[in-house]
């Protein structure tokens, strides 16, 4: 027996002596059923006819056992707490840079701002041509990162290729990298600041703190846009402290309540708010999760700001994690997150997943609450807006062109063009010759899209091809043959989409991430409709006093 195979089986007798204790002292059903599982273990582990890896059967057996539970319980093995830590601090050791595949290469995609591959020197388009010495060609984008990420203070040697066709070699000492948590401050009118928070990573109230004390330096605030749309949550403690901004201190924000003692807990803020009065107007979508909605909601719920938008996600479960061992650990929810007027906003119902009943809460459950000012709001699915908008969304073929990276190939072709251009972040677009240009590029390229129309045009002849309406297969094929859905087309029927989309990477070019925010600004309808709430006092203290939140 080798020795990995001789851990197992000791570790399989110390685990069968203690669940033999556990079940005595504590649920005989849960030491019974912990039993088999070593058990089976330890057969598969052993006699299986084929050698299998104990580390592989115990991974299948935890996703196994949360599987039927709510998404966000999760095993996460060794191998997972790099990700983890990523996604709950934003942090990770590396050189700071999103990276794209591109035929035979890893070409930069974007540096991130004021990190060693920006200060480097590192630009959106360059080829990857060798790191440390090493050909990168063939390489993939896994490959490519797992090379460049390493603990911070080390260095990596990369050699690039710019756009150009000059080379750079750049040897890079990687960095903490911490993405931005607020991706962009300024402001959008005479008085009137914008921030937007993107996620509840750790130490994000000190970058909302340091966005708010930027824009008081700046200027007279009179009026502040918070903008949480698509901000899918994070900490639930950054959130706390968030609102201790804008509330008293010693408010009440929060409850937690759960199962067990421990998950009972009212959380109050503890700090003096910076901004008490100022007139704060939230942005949400339907993308706003989480910490997010704690934060929307919970200004909502004290009238201490209008809430537009669409109605938010939902999630009102509360997870944590436990350490399982050897570098191991286990998410998850403990208890439901409850708002100042005691709504709880989750709206998905998981309690009865494990037989397979996964539902949202139905309107005969929904029950009603009240604002510290009396206005109505409603429990059973998300943070509804005071203002509610229309979503704007982009083209599925504008978005099949991004995924694709042509709008993204272009741009490098523009970059090659237009050597050491200025523009305007604002109010940059390309011209209509730029256009004509992208249009030619195309001409050669291959686009899965289907427009809604073919879509349902296939589907009414599959159900002509089921029913006794045979005869107007003949029909609908004429029309799919006049109908005009090719990529040149397209190219004209969503023009002013696929232009922005071309402008967001041109400008992503000279302005990084803050610069594409910045330039979406004046166009933005929900920002507009805020500046419209903010402009007005009059108007801003109605809603926030008197006007009843709708249910749907």
């Amino acid at each position: 027996m080798n020795r990995k195979y001789r851990s197992l089986a000791a570790a399989t007798l110390v685990a069968a002596a203690a669940i033999t204790i556990f079940a005595a002292r504590n649920d005989f059903g849960l030491g019974r059923n912990m039993e088999i599982t070593v058990n089976m273990m330890r057969e598969l582990s052993l006699n299986y006819v084929d050698e299998v890896d104990p580390d592989k059967l115990m991974e299948g057996a935890a996703a196994g056992m949360v599987s039927d539970l709510d998404p966000y319980t999760e095993y996460i093995p060794e191998k997972g707490m790099q990700d983890f830590e990523l996604l709950t601090t934003g942090k990770y050791g590396g050189i700071g840079a999103l990276i794209r595949q591109k035929e035979d290469y890893v070409r930069i995609a974007q540096p991130y701002q004021g990190s060693p591959a920006d200060l480097a020197g590192l630009k959106i388009g360059d080829k990857i041509l060798a790191i440390d010495g090493q050909d990168a060609k063939g390489f993939t984008t896994e490959q490519v990162s797992s090379r460049l990420k390493g603990e911070p203070g080390s260095k990596v040697r990369v050699e690039v290729e710019h756009l150009d066709g000059s080379k750079q070699t750049a040897v890079i000492r990687r960095e903490r990298i911490a993405i931005p948590g607020v991706p962009y401050v300024g402001w959008v009118a005479d008085g009137i600041g914008y921030i937007r928070h993107s996620d509840f990573t750790e130490g994000c109230y000190e970058e909302m703190r340091a966005a708010v004390e930027r824009l008081r330096k700046e200027g007279e605030l009179k009026g502040l846009v918070l903008d949480y749309r698509s901000n899918g949550g994070g900490i639930m403690q950054e959130a706390i402290k968030i609102l201790g901004m804008f509330v008293p201190k010693g408010t009440e924000v929060l409850s937690t309540k759960g199962r067990s003692e421990d998950s009972k807990q009212v959380f109050r803020t503890s700090s003096e708010p910076v901004l008490p009065d100022l007139p704060l107007v939230v942005l949400v979508n339907g993308s706003s999760a989480s910490a997010a909605e704690i934060v929307a909601g919970a200004l909502q719920d004290l009238d201490r700001a209008v809430l537009i938008g669409q109605r938010s996600f939902g999630k009102g479960l509360v997870q944590s994690t436990r350490p399982l061992g050897y570098n191991t650990m286990l998410k998850l929810t403990t208890a439901k997150y409850y708002i100042p007027s005691g709504r709880c906003i989750q709206a998905i119902d998981y309690s009865h997943s494990q037989e397979g009943d996964i539902r949202t809460v139905p309107d005969s459950l929904i029950s009603e609450f009240t604002t510290r000012a009396g206005r109505k709001v409603y429990d059973g699915g998300g943070i509804m807006p005071d203002i509610r908008t229309e979503p704007e969304y982009i083209s599925r073929f504008a978005m099949t062109l991004y995924a694709m990276g042509f709008i993204e190939d272009f741009g490098d072709e523009y970059t090659r063009r237009n050597p050491g251009q200025t523009i305007d972040i604002r109010t940059f677009s390309i011209s209509d010759q730029d256009y004509a240009d992208f249009a030619e590029f195309m001409k050669d390229k291959k686009v899965p899209y289907e427009s809604d129309t073919r879509r349902a045009l296939k589907a009414l002849k599959k159900a002509a091809d089921e029913d006794l309406f045979a005869d107007l297969k003949e029909k609908f094929e004429k029309v799919e043959a006049e109908l005009k859905d090719d990529t040149q087309t397209n190219l004209e029927t969503y023009r002013e989409q696929v232009i922005e989309t071309i402008n967001n990477d041109i400008v992503m070019r000279h302005g990084y991430q803050a610069g594409v925010i910045e330039h979406s600004l004046p166009g933005d309808t929900d920002v507009q409709r805020a500046l419209d709430v903010l402009n007005n006092p009059q108007e801003y203290r109605r809603i926030v006093s008197e006007q009843d939140t709708a249910r749907k």
